[in-house]
This record gives C-alpha cells, structure tokens and sequence, in this order.
C-alpha cells in the first residue's frame, strides 16, 4: 500500500502549522513548529514570499490531506463523495476525513498518532460491531460501535496513548470508555467542533477550477 514517508516534523514545518503527526511529541516543546517555525531546508528562513491564490489551495489540500494520512487519489475520491452528499461540500469532505476508521481510533485515543492508529487498524486491532475490520479507509457510520481487541488493549503503547487522550478529554461526537478500550461514534462533528485553522473552501475553491 502507498504510503507518504516524508519525515513528519518536515511536513509540519513546511506547511507552516501543527498537523499532530507525532503523537504527544506535538504537545511538548519538543515540538518542530515551536524550535523553527520556517520551512524546512536550505532557503526554507527566506521562503516567506506571498502565495497566490492558487498557492493558497494548494497548500491547504497538502495540509488537510496530511493531516488526515491521505494521498492524493484517496483524497480525490473523498471529494467527489463530498459533493454528492447533500450540504456544504467542504464541510461534508471534513465529516467523512473524520468518520474514516482510522482517525475514529486515533480520536478514541487507540494510537498517539493517525499513523499509529492505522497501523492498529491494518494489524486485526479494532473491532466495529463486534467484527474485525482492517481497512483503514473504512466509513464508521453514527451508531457503530468501535473498540480494540484484547490483545490490542494489552499492549503498552495503547494503554499510554488511551491515558494520555483520556487526561486531554474527547471529542463531542464521540462517547469513549477509555477504561474497557470501546467507544461510539454518536454522530458526525459539527463544522464548529473541527479545528479552525483549516480552511476547507480553499479546497473547494481548488477543485472548481
């Protein structure tokens, strides 16, 4: 399967924002963006030249498509099901990002990171409905019933990651018992319950080219 395997902290410098690639690395002050908020390389301190319009697009679908761990024709995909759903299509290409299996875990707290998360869900460790699924692409529909396997919930780097999401709380949208390692998805978040700093009209605005 392909995968993005440029270094994460790089893909956070060079979109100029925290994309929480690394799990609890990215609430420290270890941190890329707090050392050197500059883009990445040689020229990266002298790249602060404006973009235009369509460089503005571009790089927030980079963003958002690295947030979520998606590569371009997965994302595209995703968009052409964002505009036959009924709504606003930037809005509805968020809720569907957010419903995929693997960044439901990762909000449950299953994996410190997205990339965590989904490794969790290729190697049989979540449970929809009581039924394995692996694909980390798969839809969580509001009503399902997400939640790690026994062995998943034995393992260390889940039992720290559940902690460590657990102490920060969880989302609205989402009813986790972090203790038995199960959570449901009660429906998809409101435009207001996802992070201001991403402008999903410039994608759209992208696409309607």
């Amino acid at each position: 399967m392909a995968r993005n395997l440029d270094a994460k902290c790089r893909q956070c410098r060079r979109e100029g924002d925290k994309l929480f690639l690394k799990g609890e690395k990215c609430f420290t002050d270890k941190c890329s963006i707090e050392r050197r908020s500059y883009a990445p390389g040689q020229h990266g301190q002298k790249s602060g030249q404006r973009l235009s319009g369509y460089g503005q697009q571009l790089r927030e679908k980079q963003k958002i498509r690295r947030i979520y761990g998606v590569l371009e024709r997965q994302f595209r995909k995703t968009f052409a099901a964002a505009e036959q759903k009924k709504g606003q299509t930037g809005e509805n290409l968020l809720q569907l990002l957010e419903s995929r299996l693997d960044s439901i875990a990762f909000r449950m707290g299953f994996g410190a990171s997205r990339a965590e998360a989904r490794q969790l869900v290729r190697h049989n460790g979540i449970l929809v409905n009581g039924k394995r699924v692996n694909i980390p692409s798969y839809g969580v529909r509001p009503g399902d019933v997400v939640q790690l396997t026994e062995a998943a919930r034995g393992q260390l780097r889940t039992k720290a990651a559940l902690e460590a999401a657990d102490s920060r709380g969880f989302p609205e949208w989402l009813e986790v018992n972090a203790k038995d390692g199960r959570g449901v998805f009660k429906a998809f978040p409101a435009r207001e319950e996802l992070p201001s700093s991403l402008n999903e009209g410039l994608v759209v605005e992208l696409y309607s080219r």
